[in-house]
């Protein structure tokens, strides 16, 4: 099929989906359409404009166009894009917006958000969200006061969009494990030098998720090939020690992956390599 397709999104997926579009639409003006109806005001107010640039911010995508008007895109859990070469096929099903260029077309189906925001709106909906890895002008520091402050789950607040942009279910479970930490551990147990180690592997993780188009987080001694074991069979792809690999052994110690809940998400450690401490702290700290 043509077209560039992206599955349940962690961050690394809209970045690459930012660079896609930039590739394609920028610097020339852009049709646009709502086939189903639900965006036909919001194509209307940016048909015709001239793309200027994309940005990718944690989960969230957005189009600058002339005129100040900038798409603003929220995948969710359904949310698909596909792309292609002109000319574009016929609209088949609930297509939310349909985009041309002088030589591809971009479809958008299923998406939890699909509006257009003036600057003002756009600046509001990024203050609301945490520190991005993926991005340079990411401030690590404020992420860490959100954390340092907070006795929830560490594994609650870096699936938390607030303090942690693009960071999802799958990257949470693999940095902790690769952190060595127990995912009950409070955020304010974790000093500074423990949130720099886990701000800049995330951050790594998530730079290659972005070059590769996947996500793999097991270090080259635990890759298939140094460990001569069949690669890891899933629709998400990728190397990970622990994401949905219940009752399989740890690459490292052997034990069995367990599965669990936290935060109303689904949690994945091993026992051996994560143990659960016994964690002191007192309010004081937390400044």
């Amino acid at each position: 099929m043509p077209g560039y397709l992206c599955a349940v999104p962690e961050g690394h997926t809209i970045h690459r989906l930012a660079a896609r579009h930039r590739e394609l639409f920028a610097g020339q003006p852009v049709r646009a359409s709502s086939p189903q109806g639900r965006f036909a005001s919001g194509a209307a107010s940016i048909d015709g404009r001239v793309l200027r640039d994309t940005e990718a911010f944690g989960k969230h995508l957005f189009h600058h166009y002339e005129g100040d008007r900038i798409l603003h895109v929220h995948l969710g859990l359904y949310g698909k894009f596909a792309d292609g070469q002109l000319p574009a096929p016929a609209p088949v099903g609930q297509l939310r917006m349909v985009l041309t260029g002088s030589d591809h077309w971009l479809e958008l189906r299923g998406p939890t958000a699909c509006e257009v925001l003036d600057p003002a709106a756009a600046d509001l909906l990024r203050a609301r969200l945490g520190a991005d890895p993926l991005r340079d002008d990411a401030e690590p520091a404020t992420a860490y006061a959100r954390i340092r402050s907070s006795t929830k789950p560490l594994f609650a607040l870096l699936l938390d969009q607030s303090v942690v942009a693009g960071c999802g279910l799958i990257y949470a479970n693999e940095v902790l494990f690769r952190a060595g930490l127990a995912p009950e551990t409070p955020g304010i147990a974790i000093d500074p030098a423990r949130w720099t180690a886990i701000w800049d592997d995330l951050r790594a993780l998530m730079k290659e998720g972005v070059l590769h188009g996947r996500i793999d987080t097991v270090h080259t001694r635990h890759t298939p090939e140094a460990m001569r074991r069949a690669p890891r069979v899933d629709r998400h792809g990728g190397e990970v020690y622990v994401y949905r690999r219940p009752g399989q052994p740890c690459l490292v110690c052997g034990t069995s992956i367990t599965m669990g809940a936290m935060a109303g998400r689904n949690l994945y450690r091993c026992p051996s390599c994560q143990p659960s401490q016994p964690v002191t702290w007192s309010r004081k700290r937390s400044g």
